[in-house]
């Protein structure tokens, strides 16, 4: 059963308890364009206003996410892809499906390389990023962090791309 926000929202301002809402949208292989995606993102961002206001810069983080996300189940798994965004008070998680078991690859930098840098830029601006594999395919989860949890008011996201764990995918 689908959901709509405006319904989930209501939900939430009655219970008194935050929920995490939720939008998915999948598209057949052939059918995928990274600028429906982002179309996508818009559109549930803008269906969430009256929650505190996902901050522009971050908007803008979420958007490169989910293009160099897409883009690489478009141009590297055969097959349907699909996209799901989750919005809580904390973060906004941006997961992308495909059917490729391969992992993503995230080459060695090398400014004089044309293209393979999108994963790069992904991790620079999530605040984790994971790989999950599933009997067909993968799923990539980036969760973009609303609010900084440092004290000096600052973000504290490039200190966790250096220090992630093996629980995530392969850093830059």
């Amino acid at each position: 059963m689908v959901t709509p926000l405006r319904n989930q929202a209501a939900d939430e301002q009655g219970t008194g308890e935050p929920v995490t809402l939720r939008c998915s949208v999948t598209w057949d292989g052939a059918a995928a364009r990274v600028s429906d995606a982002r179309h996508v993102l818009r559109a549930f961002l803008a269906c969430v206003r009256y929650r505190t206001p996902v901050p522009p810069p971050l908007v803008l983080d979420a958007e490169l996410v989910v293009s160099e996300l897409v883009t690489n189940a478009i141009r590297h798994a055969p097959g349907p892809c699909g996209l799901t965004l989750q919005l809580s008070d904390e973060e906004l998680a941006i997961t992308v499906r495909d059917t490729s078991s391969d992992r993503p690859t995230v080459h060695r930098r090398d400014p004089q390389r044309v293209g393979g840098h999108g994963l790069h830029l992904v991790h620079a601006v999530s605040d984790h990023v994971a790989v999950t594999s599933h009997a067909v395919g993968k799923q990539i989860t980036a969760r973009l962090r609303l609010t900084s949890q440092d004290d000096t008011g600052g973000t504290d996201r490039a200190r966790r791309i250096e220090t992630a764990g093996p629980a995530s995918s392969p850093r830059p």
